[in-house]
């Protein structure tokens, strides 16, 4: 009951709609049953009576209540199928509004396919009962109710013993219906594992092609798809035994009333008019009752839906804004953590990490993989909250500060490039809501993209497809160097990828990461050593603790992890050599 209540507070804007359309139900039903009435008066008056003045004026009458019936229908449908469509529309934007504001840690718990789902596949099945059913649901249950009141009107007692089965029938729709809704959200889930598999799938295809892993894909996929299969059938299964006991049931009322109604004519006891007047208002009745019966099928199947959308809807953010936070200063002096622990479910990722990191100042951190180096700066940003200890920008703690204060002073340049399926330009200027083609190429040049991109088919119109599928490594990187660029804050954290790079992108790369840096204050997560020797600071971590922290020279002067590391790097880049000069 609770689902029905929250689904019904989605109408309130649009009462007079509703209303509309509940006028135009009562024409749609009274014009049906008043068609019904008319049979008395064709069968007695005309046919029995040889009534000539009826003949004329009946036939009109019909035409009339058609009109009425076709204008009708359309108003119904037009008005509550677009109350039904406006609301599918405030359900995707809330839906998805939400999901931006839910936390990292939701997104790594959920998969794209799945979450996908909810927006498509869930919403969907709202929209069909919403814009679909409940417009025809609602036609069909005031006709219904007017043709009730016909067959009690012209014969009470026959109406009694069509009805008798309408209990059992009720039942029989009920407890489906529940079945019904327990088997869709079922096939809701298995739908979400068919969005997930494909957009896996699909955007890893390189590497499917790679290992020759075609069929074991086609396999793993037509499994799945299978075991969506078998649950569609469970549900066409429950729909065909739901409409044959429908069918039986109302069967064995008509034949009751042919029985007894029949019986009575013969006796004289009622017109053959009233008997066929009750027979047709009776069949028109059964109609409206069967669909609804059928469409009490698909409603379940929606509720299902609706639990699902609901679902994620309620699941509340776990990074928010504090009550009254406050606007975030341009930093000035420096960014603190001060005993910062984090820990990922019951798994302590970082324990007691105390650092400074001075205005204008590069601070680089190392370590092996797994060590922590990215969760640490995610905490910046707020992608995630400390679990212990604080971070501060100046003397202010982060979690004090506005969302839109503390990301609008920091840029991230990540190691996995993320571009959208759009053009080169609104890639560069992304969440600008307004700028200037100037500003955009200015950017560019900056980070050594503006050549390459003027070589594109419709330079900085082009569209770059995919995820920037259609762009090299470096000119991706240089693009999101770009963009940090032209949003211009004053703390940028890079996560270095030039290790994939050719030497002539890699230097380009560094270069335009070299412009970015200037007069800002930069963490940078430092996978090559050789590019963070400069660094005013480094800091080494590894499992979630730092171990060691200086300058280069310092470093290597102590002989430990770093310096191991470094030796190690240096090695393996002379080895390169070595095999290029070869």
């Amino acid at each position: 009951m609770e689902l029905y209540k929250r689904l019904l507070q989605y109408t309130k804007p649009h009462v007079w709609h509703i209303l509309i359309s509940l006028v135009c139900s009562l024409l749609v039903g009274g014009a049906t049953s008043l068609s019904a009435m008319l049979v008395k008066n064709i069968v007695d008056q005309i046919f029995m009576n040889k009534d000539e003045i009826m003949l004329r004026y009946i036939p009109l009458v019909v035409l009339g209540l058609i009109a009425i019936q076709g204008i009708a229908s359309f108003g119904q449908s037009y008005f509550i199928e677009g109350v039904g469509q406006r609301i599918i529309l405030q359900f995707r934007r809330e839906l998805f509004a939400h999901l931006q504001r839910l936390s990292l840690r939701f997104f790594a718990k959920n998969t794209t396919g799945a979450l996908a789902s909810r927006i498509t596949s869930d919403v969907t099945l709202l929209q069909n009962a919403v814009a679909n059913i409940v417009s025809d649901a609602i036609r069909q249950g005031v006709t219904a109710i007017g043709l009730l009141i016909v067959v009690f009107y012209r014969h009470w007692q026959l109406a009694m013993i069509a009805l008798l089965v309408m209990p059992v029938a009720m039942g029989v729709v009920t407890y489906f219906g529940r079945k019904m809704r327990h088997n869709s959200r079922n096939l809701q889930l298995k739908m979400a594992d068919i969005n997930h598999l494909l957009y896996e799938k699909l955007s890893g295809i390189r590497i499917v092609k790679a290992f020759c892993a075609e069929k074991i894909e086609e396999d793993h996929f037509t499994e799945v798809i299978t075991g969506y299969f078998d649950t569609a059938m469970h549900s066409v299964t429950i729909q065909a035994i739901n409409g044959s006991l429908s069918e039986v049931f109302g069967g064995i009322g008509v034949a009751g009333v042919i029985w007894y109604g029949g019986y009575q004519v013969i006796r004289g006891e009622t017109t053959p008019g009233t008997f066929f007047s009750f027979i047709t208002a009776l069949l028109l009745l059964y109609e409206p009752l069967k669909r609804i019966s059928r469409y009490n099928m698909k409603i379940q199947q929606a509720l299902a839906a609706a639990d699902r959308v609901f679902e994620i809807l309620d699941m509340p953010p776990d990074i928010v804004e504090v009550e009254h936070a406050v606007n975030l200063l341009p930093i000035r002096h420096e960014i603190t953590y001060q005993n910062v622990s984090f820990k990922y479910e019951q798994d302590p990722i970082l324990q007691e990490i105390s650092f400074t990191a001075p205005a204008g100042r590069v601070t680089a951190f190392v370590g092996l993989s797994g060590a922590g180096k990215t969760t640490l700066l995610s905490l910046l940003p707020r992608f995630y909250d400390a679990t212990d200890g604080c971070i501060r920008i100046d003397d202010t703690d982060i979690r004090q500060a506005t969302f839109a204060s503390l990301r609008g002073q920091i840029g991230i340049v990540t190691q996995e490039v993320i571009l959208f399926h759009d053009t080169v330009a609104n890639n560069i200027a992304y969440g600008a809501q307004n700028y200037a083609l100037d500003d955009v190429i200015q950017a560019a040049k900056i980070a050594n993209a503006h050549e390459f991109i003027e070589k594109l088919p419709e330079g900085y119109q082009t569209l770059i497809g995919e995820r920037g599928t259609r762009l090299s490594g470096g000119q991706r990187q240089r693009l999101a160097i770009a963009r940090a660029i032209l949003k211009n804050p004053p703390i940028i954290i890079l996560d270095e990828a030039t290790s994939s790079l050719d030497s002539e992108s890699e230097r380009l790369v560094q270069e335009a990461i070299a412009n970015l840096m200037q007069d800002r204050t930069t963490l940078v997560i430092a996978h090559r050593l050789s590019t963070i020797q400069k660094a005013d600071q480094i800091i080494v971590l590894d499992a979630g603790k730092i171990i060691e922290r200086g300058t280069h020279q310092e470093l290597l002067g102590k002989g430990g992890i770093y310096a191991r590391l470094y030796a190690t790097q240096m090695l393996h880049g002379e080895q390169r050599d070595t095999d290029d000069e070869e």
